[in-house]
């Protein structure tokens, strides 16, 4: 009896072991995000939820958009520049390395990029 439990406990933290190592590899990153329409890129250098996306990302973005913001205000400090010139410049450096069909955000309108 000792021996099942044993094994069965055995079992059990091989498995928690194998859920634990298995989790980061299915955490969501930006381009994964972008992807699968889940992020999608505004034209002032933050991201945003597209349309038809559900919050999955939420927290990502979240995460992404406020290291952005203190390096955009580090930028503008450095430069007598606003935060929104920084935004937009660095949204053209943005969007020109997406790849076609991310999602992005013109002037409140959101579309796909073109390729």
């Amino acid at each position: 009896m000792k021996t099942i439990r044993l094994n069965a406990f055995k079992a059990a933290v091989a498995f928690m072991l194998l859920i634990g190592i298995s989790i980061p590899a299915f955490a969501l990153d930006l381009d994964g995000a972008r992807a699968s329409g889940l992020a999608g890129e505004v034209d002032n250098g933050l991201l945003a939820t597209p349309p038809g996306a559900g919050s999955d990302a939420g927290a990502l973005i979240s995460t992404i958009n406020n290291s952005r913001r203190a390096e955009y205000a580090k930028v503008a400090a450095q430069n007598n520049l606003s935060l929104d010139a920084v935004g937009s410049m660095m949204f053209q450096k943005i969007y020109s390395r997406l790849p076609a069909g991310t999602w992005v955000q013109l002037q409140g309108k959101w579309s796909k990029k073109a390729p």
